[in-house]
């Protein structure tokens, strides 16, 4: 393919769009025509201004850019390329029914270890590993770095909303996964793996929204970045190719990817990307220990964790309770981190393996489907062992 006739038909082609706010990836069929557009284009952004919007995307050899090209352009280039709507995505959380305000340090117990913590059976296996050095990447909404239960285990991660500044979370959910997962302790509160380390990843803005090619940016720069999981509480309906090709990339490259299924209360459908068979995808589960009203569930779901009245840490160093299966993935990738830091070998797939072999009964009617059960961190180490 040749690259400068590829790149002054896309800029011609943007050019041409009349604006609004549609969202689109291109992806190319391989690497070396990736590396000669890639190039390209960024030799040509002072020339044609309408490519200063177009955002690499290397892990998936793709571009993301505002509009939508013509159907000319894409038949001129058919067989080379494949274009798909950037579709919005959500984070996976819901309020807590009846909840006020975040709760004031002052007004907490300390210490105190949640009860969805305990509900894992974290604290039995402590004695075993803390989580010791597993890279953890949180894409979500940033995280309070001045969170006295979170400053020691913060790396400093990365903001693709707004670059070249801090992960700063201006939502509130990326802290509360950030508190499940490895809070210290150290004032108040303590998370499954409190000496794991945790890269933020701010790819959802203020509201909880982020788009497709944001997530694949998020996604690359965990895996460049040596990252051993990735905690990806958030979804959409729609399945996305390109997402799937940079879940697939991350696997290659050793990552364990655990994603939300989803909040609809939906029977044997969960959402993408915990749809994705190389995702370890998570149902959450009620204070009783059965599958809570608002989680998706199925037989996609891998296994179910704590995801109701979870309490966690909060921007501004304090603490609040929510509900979703957002809160149930953090405790399963916190047990994977106890896991992983117990047999840095793991792979994705034995860590998948792991999941299915860790598990309890759920509390369910005799006449209910089989779901799989809810995850156990002492009988993940007994696996171990085996």
């Amino acid at each position: 393919m040749e690259a400068v006739v590829f790149v002054k038909m896309l800029h011609q082609a943007l050019s041409r769009h009349k604006g609004g706010s549609g969202r689109q990836i291109l992806r190319l069929g391989n690497a070396a025509d990736y590396a000669r557009i890639a190039k390209t284009i960024q030799q040509s952004k002072g020339v044609f201004r309408k490519l200063a919007s177009v955002r690499p995307l290397p892990l998936i050899h793709a571009f993301s850019y505002r509009g939508a090209l013509p159907s000319a352009f894409l038949r001129r280039f058919a067989g080379f390329v494949a274009v798909e709507e950037d579709v919005a995505v959500s984070v996976h959380a819901l309020p807590k029914q009846g909840s006020g305000s975040a709760i004031a340090p002052s007004r907490v117990k300390r210490p105190f270890v949640p009860t969805g913590v305990r509900a894992v059976r974290a604290p039995a296996v402590w004695k075993h590993s803390l989580g010791d050095r597993v890279k953890i990447g949180v894409i979500d909404t940033g995280v309070d770095f001045h969170h006295p239960d979170l400053a020691p285990v913060l790396s400093r991660g990365v903001n693709l909303v707004h670059p070249r500044t801090p992960p700063f979370d201006d939502n509130g959910h990326g802290t509360h996964i950030a508190g499940t997962i490895a809070a210290t302790g150290r004032f108040a509160m303590t998370g499954i793996a409190p000496h794991a380390v945790l890269l933020p990843v701010k790819a959802f803005d203020h509201e909880g929204s982020a788009f497709v090619s944001d997530i694949i940016k998020g996604i690359d720069w965990c895996v460049h970045h040596g990252v051993h999981i990735i905690n990806m509480s958030f979804g959409m309906k729609q399945r996305s190719e390109s997402m799937l090709e940079a879940v697939k990339n991350a696997k290659r490259s050793g990552v364990i990817i655990v994603a939300s299924s989803g909040n609809d209360g939906r029977r044997g459908f969960i959402d993408y990307p915990a749809r994705f068979p190389q995702t370890i995808s998570v149902g959450a589960i009620d204070a009783k220990g059965g599958i809570a009203p608002f989680s998706n569930r199925g037989k996609r779901i891998d296994v179910f964790a704590p995801g109701e009245n979870v309490l966690s840490t909060w921007p501004k160093g304090r603490y609040h309770e929510m509900n979703g299966t957002s809160m149930a993935t953090a405790h399963v990738t916190g047990v994977l981190a106890l896991a992983m830091a117990a047999r840095p070998s793991m792979t994705p797939l034995q860590a998948k393996r792991l999941v299915a072999a860790a598990q309890t009964p759920l509390k369910l009617p005799k006449k209910a489907a089989r779901y799989p059960g809810r995850l156990d961190a002492v009988r993940a180490f007994r696996h171990l062992k085996k």
